[in-house]
């Protein structure tokens, strides 16, 4: 696709949008499986399928309901993403990431994503939420970037930096609210795998030994393009389930780990996506009010880094 054409698309997804709301939001959400609740506590809320937005992907995944809701959450104008596309679902990357693009032309300056995912590290337990600190893109090393191609400089840089894809007064600002609701905030490294297929107990002891501690399907890709357009961007991962168990002490370490000794043999506990669903939506109201909370000390006026 030409430069001119991402940016024809991106414009009329911006016109019909602005047709069909008077909000003009300044922080963008991203909910992801089971976690659409959320967008009920927005008010004065705006809602627009997927499917009427020129050039939007429509979602296919039980637990996306695929709807933008824009309006007032707190004293904050939002647009939320309820539901999100998949690389898996067939899509490239560029199009999985269109609505980031777009909100990002809306005016959107701070972008909260959030996904279900897996727990790789041994302490964390279903039910848990996550800052996201830093993510591993095993997808990207794959080849596949939401950025691959010809780079328009209007939307961004070329080579982006990633250093600090996690904007670290968000992530703050998450620690602090999360402490004066009185519950734990856990921290760790997110990594994306493409799916649909679950993880082996292979693939998961490999992505724990090079350092992650969740892991889920979606997100990164976001995360690169949102930071591509200069957006400050905060990642929340709900735990799900803990993908990853040791066997009893004294089971036969992993052939050909480095570390074999001290991992032991590691085997993935069975999961499903119905499961998933039931797990997040336990999750949902300690959510809520820990993204209210966060919202609430956003400074919606301030500038998008570069």
């Amino acid at each position: 696709m030409t430069k001119s054409r991402i940016r024809e698309e991106i414009a009329e997804a911006v016109s019909f949008i602005r047709g069909r709301t008077s909000h003009r939001p300044t922080i963008g959400i991203i909910l992801g499986s089971g976690l659409g609740p959320l967008a009920d506590e927005v008010i004065e809320a705006d809602i627009i399928p997927y499917s009427e937005i020129p050039h939007f992907l429509q979602t296919t995944v039980e637990g996306h309901r695929g709807e933008l809701v824009m309006g007032r959450l707190g004293d904050k104008e939002v647009i939320v993403m309820r539901g999100r596309a998949h690389f898996y679902e067939g899509h490239s990357l560029a199009q999985v990431t269109f609505p980031i693009r777009v909100m990002r032309a809306l005016g959107v300056r701070t972008l909260i994503v959030t996904n279900a995912a897996g727990g790789l590290n041994p302490s964390f337990q279903a039910g848990d939420l996550m800052l996201i600190t830093d993510h591993i893109n095993l997808v990207g090393m794959a080849g596949f970037n939401p950025l691959r191609g010809p780079n328009d400089e209007s939307l961004g840089p070329r080579f982006l930096d990633m250093s600090q894809a996690y904007d670290p007064q968000l992530q703050e600002i998450a620690r602090e609210v999360a402490k004066e609701l009185g519950f734990e905030l856990r921290q760790g490294v997110y990594i994306m795998l493409a799916g649909p297929t679950y993880e082996t107990p292979a693939d998961l002891c490999f992505i724990r030994m090079i350092g992650a501690d969740a892991v889920g399907m979606s997100t990164v890709p976001e995360v690169i393009v949102a930071r591509h357009g200069g957006m400050q961007v905060l990642g929340l991962s709900a735990i799900s389930n803990v993908a990853l168990r040791a066997e009893p002490f004294g089971a036969e370490p992993l052939r050909g780990s480095p570390q074999g000794e001290a991992l032991g043999s590691h085997t993935g506990q069975e999961v499903s996506h119905e499961e998933v669903l039931a797990a997040t939506k336990a999750m949902v109201p300690k959510l809520i009010v820990l993204i209210k909370g966060i919202v609430r000390r956003i400074d919606g006026k301030s500038s998008p880094s570069s």
